[in-house]
């Protein structure tokens, strides 16, 4: 493997980018990786270092999040393409329509971090569970504090009963040595996110993975265990172990949007069961032959738990929906209500 490739496999290069490069390029272009993105500039690095690259003409018109793979003008130095996205994280941006934002792609590992303490949310572990599942990246749950709790296995226990297969870590993180259970998503190449509610330790958990000491920190309240948001960047930290770790306000502030897929895999027991109802429109309440209900009374299925998959599943649908669509719904509505009063009024003998 020649320097320059190795330098790209540092960044997370893989055969699934080099496919998609186009042999007139090669002499005149290279690819670069989004480290930070700028109101109109770009930091990047195609394996000698970053730099910064302005956008202009063109360039402006390009959908560009972090973690992207850009293909560049070796020589003008200019974005001329964003390569094929292997994931991404993307909200939905304010105003009409069905926009969206982009926040990081090209994501391997999402780090699920909650702590040994009441901050631990089963539904909010859930939510990100099923974002992560959307963007076909592998979760992890990250559970901080643990040396401030008397059972942090009890914690770590909990978290892994949520859905089959799922990793869960334990740990302080402001100790080094604790943090080597996530080094196998920490390697060379390998691209992690972050997302958790503040005051869990996020930053901390930057700074150590990455041995930096530039994130500011904040306390969590002594009287709720919350804490105060304290990333206010998007970018690309480089981390002691070789890979690269994102973290974002963005991240933070992902809804369920065009994640039922993601859902569903969070669900799939709750979908399994579903299959076995006597009726396919069986809404799992008082119809007979309820599989989900039965599983329910036989104490396998906790009833909390249909309960959060009927609102997550509720809310994807309610985000899904373009504000367009919203309005039509509601002016129909609006509709059917004059007519009900003005029928209402008829029969009474009321003009």
């Amino acid at each position: 493997m020649t320097d320059a490739v190795s330098a790209l496999a540092g960044l997370g290069w893989s055969a699934f980018f080099q496919s998609q490069l186009d042999l007139t390029e090669i002499d005149t272009s290279l690819p670069v990786r989004v480290l930070a993105v700028h109101r109109n500039a770009l930091e990047v690095d195609g394996g000698d270092g970053p730099e910064r690259l302005v956008m202009t003409g063109n360039a402006l018109d390009l959908e560009v999040t972090v973690g992207d793979w850009l293909i560049a003008g070796r020589d003008t130095r200019r974005p001329l393409r964003v390569l094929e996205r292997r994931s991404v994280f993307q909200r939905r941006a304010a105003g009409t329509g069905r926009a969206v934002q982009l926040i990081a792609a090209n994501v391997d590992t999402l780090f699920i971090v909650s702590s040994c303490n009441r901050d631990f949310n089963v539904p909010r572990l859930e939510r990100y569970l099923a974002l992560a599942k959307e963007a076909g990246v592998t979760p992890v749950v990250v559970l901080t504090k643990a040396d401030q709790c008397e059972a942090p296995q009890d914690f770590r226990r909990r978290a892994e009963t949520i859905l089959p297969g799922l990793l869960a870590e334990t740990v302080d993180a402001r100790d080094p040595s604790a943090l080597s259970g996530l080094a196998l998503w920490c390697g060379p190449g390998q691209t992690v996110a972050l997302v958790g509610s503040s005051g869990v330790g996020k930053s901390t958990l930057v700074n150590t993975l990455a041995d930096e000491t530039d994130l500011r920190t904040a306390a969590a309240r002594a009287g709720d265990d919350r804490g105060r948001h304290t990333t206010t960047g998007r970018m690309l930290h480089r981390l002691s172990a070789g890979g690269w770790l994102l973290d974002t306000p963005g991240m933070r502030e992902l809804q369920l949007f065009d994640v039922d897929s993601g859902i569903e895999a969070v669900f799939e027991d709750i979908l399994t069961l579903a299959a076995r109802c006597r009726f396919k429109d069986c809404q799992h309440d008082t119809e007979p032959g309820c599989a989900v209900q039965a599983a329910i009374e036989a104490g396998t299925l906790e009833p909390e738990r249909l309960s959060r998959y009927r609102k997550l599943a509720s809310e994807e649908r309610r985000n899904s929906q373009s504000l367009a669509e919203r309005r039509t719904q509601q002016r129909s509505f609006g509709k059917m209500c004059k007519t009900v009063m003005r029928t209402k009024r008829a029969h009474r003998g009321e003009f």
